[in-house]
């Protein structure tokens, strides 16, 4: 494929944007050579700015479950923008998404809308920072729940260390309150417990985690999370801004068998429109201001189209919950094929899937953690990644992301992807 007008465009995006991009893993440093500028999408499609049609993995990182343009979201976001775009006021439709999102989650009682998943994670930590009067943090390696300065820490030199910012611009002192464990190790976890007693106020956690690839925790590790929080009063958060709405109408909650605390959400709950939100039982919400001392605010939260696009797909959803089976069997449909075509190729690899998320890694030891998942080969990922794009396929371009599949996919899709793996040579 050509990808001309693509380089072009990023050449000249990146005299006026760092690095030529809006997010940093848009630019391809992963993977090597030039971004896709995408013109439009349709469905499964993506149409870029040289005219080729790619088949899209990525689904805008998992909100268009049920595929681009998808009409009953469009319909309703063009019809709400007549009516104006932002207020600043409140608007009925935020009471009406909120009701819904709450009918179909587990154990939370109230909502509080925000605008992206970063300010989602951020405003959780600091509610349970509020109610629980305490500082300190537990996250896991290879999690992602934003950029906020506290998200951004790596791991000291031992497992009752304090984390060290990883980040130019993240200070020492936010750092000193965020404790790092390895993902699925328990015991690492009980040791930090153990080490900060009393001082711990939230673990937050990507249940099934999707930004080291797709990464599923061992029942031990979930229950055993949940149990030391409640033992502890530690409050457990799950971020579901990946999974709430993706995996189940209940997200990992419903399919883990695990209540969190408090929950947060985006993606999927905005229907491909910025947005976020974080939710928990009355009892921890009622701390929010202008009810409680815990200060949170954005004039655009809740802004109509936003609600307007999230009412439309969680609609959707709700009225069809056989779109998840849907997702998830061709999910599996999509493992099978991938798995059998790198057998035949003798190429060392492991697949972890959940649900509609999925990851390949090019390695022969399991994927549990991030650790495990850094061990993958990142030349023959390069050479996956690219072989795929040239053949119409457009995968993450990151080996540490997860896929995300849209409903929209069709399973002439699916074997179109399977036999161009067949045509890489790896």
């Amino acid at each position: 494929m050509i990808y001309q007008r693509s380089s072009a465009l990023f050449a000249e995006a990146k005299k006026y944007i760092p690095g030529g991009v809006n997010s940093p893993v848009r630019a391809f440093k992963a993977v090597g050579g030039d971004p896709i500028f995408v013109k439009e999408a349709k469905g499964a499609y993506l149409y870029d700015e040289d005219g080729n049609r790619l088949i899209d993995y990525i689904a805008s990182w998992g909100p268009l479950i049920l595929g681009h343009a998808h009409e009953p979201v469009i319909k309703a976001v063009i019809e709400k923008a007549k009516s104006g775009t932002s207020f600043g006021m409140p608007t009925e439709i935020e009471t009406e998404l909120a009701k819904l999102a709450i009918s179909m989650a587990p154990n939370i009682d109230k909502i509080r809308f925000v605008n992206s998943g970063t300010e989602a994670c951020m405003s959780a930590v600091r509610l349970a920072r509020g109610y629980t009067g305490r500082d300190k943090i537990i996250k896991f390696a290879g999690c992602y729940h934003g950029h906020s300065d506290s998200f951004l820490i790596q791991a000291g030199s031992g497992a009752v260390t304090f984390g060290s910012p990883n980040s130019p611009g993240v200070t020492q002192g936010t750092a000193k309150d965020t404790l790092l464990a390895a993902y699925n190790n328990l015991e690492e976890v009980k040791t930090l417990v153990q080490a900060n007693k009393g001082e711990i106020a939230a673990i937050i956690i990507e249940p099934i985690a999707g930004n080291m690839g797709c990464i599923v925790p061992s029942d031990m590790f979930i229950q055993g999370l949940r149990g030391i929080c409640t033992e502890e009063g530690i409050l457990l958060i799950f971020d579901e801004v990946m999974t709430g709405f993706r995996l189940a109408r209940g997200g990992a909650q419903e399919v883990l068998g695990i209540q969190a605390d408090i929950v947060t959400y985006g993606k999927v709950i905005g229907g491909g429109l910025p947005v976020g939100a974080f939710a928990a039982k009355a009892e921890i919400m009622d701390h929010l201001a202008p009810d409680g001392p815990v200060y949170q605010a954005g004039t655009l939260s809740g802004n109509p189209l936003a609600m307007s696009a999230g009412l439309a797909m969680l609609t959707e959803l709700n009225n069809h919950p056989e779109v998840f089976q849907s997702l998830s069997d061709k999910c599996e449909y999509l493992h099978k094929g991938i798995a059998l075509v790198l057998a035949e190729k003798e190429i060392v690899h492991q697949i972890n899937r959940f649900g509609s998320m999925i990851s390949v890694h090019f390695t022969d030891e399991p994927v549990v953690d991030f650790a495990t998942s850094a061990k993958g080969n990142n030349e023959t990922f390069k050479k996956y990644f690219h072989g795929m794009l040239n053949k119409g396929i457009y995968l993450p371009p990151s080996a540490f992301e997860s896929y995300f599949l849209n409903d929209a996919l069709s399973y002439a899709d699916l074997d179109e992807t399977i036999d161009a793996l067949k045509g890489i040579d790896l």
